[in-house]
């Protein structure tokens, strides 16, 4: 299966990774409607949010190894054109309002791997972060964009040793305290969304950034990702649920052009060893290679020149929304995180497992679904005595009646 996640890896990232090194990506990749401001930015920050641990596996003389050290240099190759003020492939991070968006991930990925960060020539490092600073001009919405400005600060003090504490707080604080509906979903902002965005960006980033800042030592952070942990272990437990026996999963929410990256959080759950101890990690292995295998053996994914179309299975331009650029769909490179742990792994060594829709479709035993409930000492403590005086409320007020 791992040889399988490779080829399907470098068919996806190899044309994007090869031009971008030869500074030739804003030329070579196709531009969607005029989105041509951040999209080269777009689509090798989500391959490096996805490739990024693998890329942290130390070299070997395997054919893997010597396929990884070609993969980090082509990376750091582009990352340095991306942010280089003289290339041709040069982005102003905050040229448009999505650049908070696709530095975020690019963020995200150089937290996932200081090995790469560190191999960056120091030129490259201060270009990285004067980019990275432009995008505290942009103001986000209140919904998942609070986390975009989070993980920048986080990056930056990770990388920089300083950061703007309110612009980190207030996404993390936002959601864990606010925005938590209940059973492993936070609401998109203030209302809930049934869409993937728990997965494409809420629990991902939200578990990336408290640890960074508990790594600094940061007040409060232990706490939230206290709380943080089995609300991401409830929702990746939901997810492999989801997956059918043939691969496939509900096409409900939008921004589905990012294909398999829907299952960005079960990915990072296996990665970070977060995973409900009754899932087998064997288990998501073979959900999540058959949900790669269900698109990847689809016609139309790719151009004539190799890059990804737009669409969920094959070119669906129809169903893509206004914000989409070229480089959108390369969100899907997060579904390789698992890359990152070495083949001797667990997660790749044990044998295969049917997951949870294979086992009850076939008629074998399989557990019950549980909801998981937190509990709140506080709202514990004072309902009893808040219902008490509700009740005395409206025996008072059937008295004076």
């Amino acid at each position: 299966m791992r040889t399988y996640w490779l080829t399907a890896l470098e068919t996806i990232a190899m044309p994007v990774l090869a031009a971008a090194a030869k500074d030739a990506l804003r030329e070579t990749m196709p531009v969607y409607k005029g989105r041509d401001k951040s999209h080269c930015l777009e689509a090798l920050g989500r391959i490096v949010c996805g490739i990024a641990p693998w890329l942290e596996i130390p070299m070997d003389a395997t054919e893997e190894g010597k396929l990884r050290e070609r993969y980090k240099g082509l990376t750091i190759k582009s990352i340095g054109n991306l942010v280089h003020p003289q290339a041709g492939d040069y982005m102003d991070f905050a040229a448009e309002r999505q650049g908070l968006v696709d530095a975020a991930y690019l963020c995200q990925g150089l937290i996932r791997a200081p090995r790469l960060w560190d191999a960056l020539e120091q030129e490259v490092q201060k270009n990285v972060l004067i980019e990275v600073k432009k995008t505290r001009q942009i103001i986000p919405t209140n919904n998942n964009w609070l986390l975009f400005a989070s993980m920048i600060e986080a990056f930056l003090l990770k990388y920089d040793n300083v950061c703007d504490t309110k612009r980190l707080y207030k996404g993390v604080k936002t959601f864990i305290n606010r925005y938590y509906i209940g059973d492993g979903f936070y609401g998109d902002g203030a209302h809930f969304a049934m869409d993937h965005y728990n997965s494409y960006v809420i629990h991902p980033m939200l578990t990336d950034i408290l640890q960074v800042m508990q790594g600094h030592g940061l007040n409060n952070a232990h706490a939230y990702f206290q709380k943080q942990v089995p609300r991401f272990q409830r929702y990746v437990a939901i997810q492999e649920r989801m997956i059918s026996p043939e691969g496939a999963y509900p096409l409900f929410g939008r921004t589905l052009i990012c294909r398999f990256g829907a299952f960005h959080a079960l990915a990072q759950a296996a990665f970070l060893e977060l995973i409900p101890n009754n899932i087998a990690g064997s288990q998501v292995r073979c959900a999540l290679h058959a949900v790669l295998k269900r698109h990847m053996e689809t016609s139309g994914n790719f151009d004539a020149q190799g890059f990804l179309s737009i669409g969920f299975n094959g070119e669906q331009e129809q169903m893509a929304e206004s914000y989409v650029s070229s480089g959108s769909p390369y969100h899907c490179c997060t579904l390789f995180l698992p890359l990152g742990l070495p083949e001797t792994h667990p997660f790749w060594a044990d044998k295969d497992k049917d997951w949870t829709a294979v086992k009850a479709f076939k008629g074998d035993a399989f557990p019950a679904d549980t909801t998981y409930v937190e509990s709140n000492p506080m709202k514990e403590r004072f309902m009893p005595w808040l219902y008490k005086c509700q009740s005395g409320w409206r025996k008072l007020k059937s008295l004076l009646k």
